[in-house]
């Protein structure tokens, strides 16, 4: 039996693809330099250095975006697009992790 197919992403405007897929690499940035996960100053220090660029690019598309006049994010649409891209499991590791009873 084949796998399933893919859950297929919403029709995006390619400002807004673009969008999601900046955001997304900012949290994923933000999630590496959460100091309530483990890991090392130097990884940190390395997606701090590299979320100062992804910032720079997410500000870019959505000045972009409000120039050419697309005022409004459509968040139906994008959050879907967000849940197809595994949104959901790479923005978790921006909050603190769950309490293990300690």
């Amino acid at each position: 039996m084949p796998p399933p197919e893919p859950t297929p992403l919403p029709a995006l405007t390619r400002a807004e693809a673009e969008l999601i897929g900046r955001y997304l690499e900012a949290a994923d940035l933000l999630g590496r330099v959460n100091p309530g996960r483990p890991g090392d100053t130097y990884r940190a220090l390395r997606a701090t250095q590299a979320l100062v660029g992804r910032a720079v690019e997410l500000r870019d598309t959505l000045a972009l975006m409000h120039r050419r006049g697309e005022t409004e994010l459509h968040a139906d649409t994008l959050a879907r697009a967000l849940r197809v891209l595994d949104g959901e499991r790479r923005t978790a590791r921006v909050t603190p992790p769950p309490d293990c009873g300690s």
